[in-house]
Formats: C-alpha cells, structure tokens, sequence
C-alpha cells in the first residue's frame, strides 16, 4: 500500500491525553480553524459553529460533567463543535424566507431531525480536518464523546439557543514523550468492515474473525476474571454503564428542545 505524508499521519494517529508543558501558540490554533473551516461541507452550508474553550474555571466543569476526566482541564486547546441551525434559521426569518415560502406554495418548516443529522454530519467532519490539521502541526488530539452527556448543564455553560446541539469537544495538545509513544489501538478487519453493493450482516463465524483480536487482549485484562467474554465486558463497563444512560437521557432532551 503506498504511504505518503498525510497517509503516515492516519495511521500513526492516536488519541493524546497526556500534554507537554509546550504551548499551543495562537498561530496553530489559526491554522487547526483555517482547515476546519476547508472541510467538506453539506451545500456549502456550513451547518455547524465551533466555540474555543479558553476559561480555565469552565475547563475544570467539563472535565466533571464530561464523566469525571481531568485531562480535560489540562488540555491546552479545547474546541467545542456544534451542529448549529440557529444562524441559518435567524437568517432566513430576517430575510423572511418562510413567509416567501408560503406565497410560493412551499412549506413553512422550522428544522427537523433531518436537518439536525445534516448538521452533525458537518460538525464531525469539520473536527475530523481539525484533527488532521493538528497532527500536521504535531499536535495531538483526544475526542470527547461525553460532552453529548449532561445537556442542560452544557446548555446553559455555553449559551446554546435552542437549535444548537453540542456533537463532539476535542482536546489539542503537544503529547508527552510516553503519550507519543502509546501503542496503536487496534482495528477491526478490513473484511467486517467493507461491503460490496449491499449490507452484509455478520454471521457467527464471522464475528469471531472480527472480534478475535479483541478477545484476545480481553484475556490479559482484569476483566477476564469477573466476564467470560470481551462481549459481556463491554457490554456492562460502557453499553449499560451510567455514563451511557445518561448520555441517552441528554440526547433525547436534546431532540425535545431542537422541536
């Protein structure tokens, strides 16, 4: 497989949540926004805003609300991505786009979840390029899934109106020596992964292919003595994990204010 530069970045990729006490400078902020801001987009709409996290006392609250991580706090830059509506419909009743609508015979609609997915998908490929720009830079990166957890508490943090929705937080910083030099996580094969024309559902002997390696590692954990399988383990410390109950909770109130 040929291997330039950016490819050598993909896949030397890992996640850094160990940072060097080296600044991130503002010239490298500037460059991660300006490649965030490249990033694809859906009809150049740019259906997301990014809200740079520069107040330590509000670093120090997510590093709590965001399932208790401190290196959160530590995180030299932190930017927070939303799937963001608002200044497109605050646009659109300036322009009295919807009463426009109507003497024309379209509907007039607020947005709905079709339009919220959109803007998630913008927002999760804008902090992608983010993330690749960084690494560039020799920045590493760590996501925060957890900031979709405790949506009130975010809400009301960062002044979201209500067609806003936090998606994804990332954590840049230059990585410590041992951080730099974290083994690779692995991957799932490329065969349980890959389809051909249409969905292919794992049958037995295939989940134990895609899962091998997985259950492999899991044999040399602490886990292997309570579980009898990496299956049942993932299962109880994330799937029905507390964190997980409330990450369901926050996003379905999320749906309820986006309507």
């Amino acid at each position: 497989m040929p291997m330039n530069e950016t490819l050598q970045l993909i896949h030397n990729r890992r996640s850094v949540r160990a940072y060097s006490p080296k600044p991130v400078t503002r010239s490298d902020k500037d460059a991660i926004l300006a490649a965030a801001f490249r990033a694809p987009t859906a009809g150049n709409l740019m259906l997301y805003s990014i809200i740079e996290v520069e107040d330590q006392a509000i670093k120090d609250r997510l590093a709590v609300s965001c399932d208790h991580q401190p290196f959160i706090a530590r995180a030299p830059y932190v930017l927070l991505f939303l799937a963001d509506l608002q200044r497109w419909w605050d646009y659109f009743i300036k322009c009295q786009a919807p009463q426009r609508a109507e003497a024309d015979g379209l509907p007039n609609r607020k947005p709905q979840t079709g339009d919220l997915l959109l803007a998630c998908c913008d927002a999760l490929i804008s902090a992608q390029t983010a993330v690749i720009a960084a690494e560039s830079l020799g920045i590493g990166s760590c996501y925060i899934g957890n900031v979709l957890e405790q949506y009130e508490t975010h809400r009301e943090t960062f002044g979201l109106p209500p067609y806003t929705l936090p998606v994804t937080m990332l954590c840049f910083g230059y990585p410590t020596e041992a951080a730099a030099k974290r083994k690779l996580t692995s991957r799932f094969p490329r065969e349980s992964i890959v389809n051909k024309d249409r969905y292919r559902q794992l049958d037995a002997a295939a989940l134990e292919n895609c899962f091998h390696d997985m259950e492999n590692a899991f044999r040399g954990t602490a886990g292997a003595g309570r579980y009898e399988n990496a299956g049942q383990e993932i299962y109880c410390r994330k799937f029905a994990a507390g964190f997980s109950l409330e990450l369901n909770r926050s996003v379905g109130k999320m749906l309820e204010n986006w309507k």
